[in-house]
């Protein structure tokens, strides 16, 4: 189950990524400030929830949600937010929760497992009812897409070439405002893409989003750094670099590395 947090005040933000991390396995993708960015990016794509703080920039929540209300594939909506007026609003937009700040853990711990019930049974209903298709692609030769047929290549851009790349190659792939930085042994390229949406073109199985800024290729880690608040550094092998694993991101690695 895949989720974006909309809020634009820093230390909430954390606060929630930390609780949704410690009591589910919903993985946050993307960090929102702009209610105007929220829509954009849900027109390219598809998510399960998310969680929207009511006072935002250039959209607000309220206004936000009502737009997404009309989407054929409905998110589930979480408002968090300070403001307990809103409430009736909320729930008439059928948002699945309203959360009040500050934030009361157990109240978190309990709508993150009723969240993640509810996902699984309207899953299972879909299937139920077929409408779950396999999606069957046709071939594209854009940057950022894995080559069909063959796995193991990717195409990124250079200086306005697009560069077939053996993905084994990346090293790490950094956000970089709305655009990603990818690194290879002796080479950087540019992508005009979200990081969640690179990432997603990457195998599962060979890179990890270990920060909400970053994905690492497993196989180039050669050094595990304990960092503060029981995080780590991750050196990478014939790299000059450094990526960190965030503290939402700990829990997963860990199982992953077996640590």
């Amino acid at each position: 189950m895949k989720a974006i947090i909309v809020e634009d005040e820093i230390p909430a933000r954390e606060e929630l990524e930390y609780l949704i991390s410690t009591y589910s396995e919903i993985e946050v993708t993307d960090f929102f400030d702009d209610g105007l960015d929220v829509l954009k990016f849900l027109q390219r794509q598809e998510i399960d929830a998310i969680f929207l703080d009511i006072n935002i920039p250039s959209l607000d929540g309220m206004l936000l949600a009502s737009n997404i209300n009309k989407f054929a594939k409905k998110p589930y909506i979480i408002f968090t937010t300070a403001y307990k007026e809103h409430a009736v609003q909320a729930f008439e937009l059928e948002a699945f929760d309203y959360i009040l700040k500050p934030y009361d853990e157990k109240r978190i711990a309990a709508m993150l497992s009723r969240l993640e019930s509810a996902y699984k049974r309207d899953r299972v209903e879909i299937n139920h009812q077929g409408a779950a298709k396999t999606a069957i692609s046709e071939p594209r030769i854009h940057e950022g897409e894995v080559l069909p047929g063959a796995a193991s290549r990717i195409n990124l851009r250079k200086n306005e070439k697009i560069i077939v790349t053996d993905v084994n190659d990346i090293y790490y792939a950094a956000a970089n405002e709305k655009i990603t930085l990818v690194y290879t042994r002796q080479e950087e390229y540019t992508m005009p893409m979200s990081i969640s949406e690179f990432h997603s073109r990457l195998p599962q199985d060979l890179f990890f989003r270990c920060h909400r800024s970053y994905s690492v290729n497993l196989s180039k880690i050669s050094e595990i750094v304990p960092w503060f608040n029981q995080t780590y550094l991750l050196r990478l092998t014939d790299l000059d670099a450094e990526v960190p694993v965030s503290r939402s991101k700990v829990k997963a690695f860990r199982q992953i590395m077996r640590l």
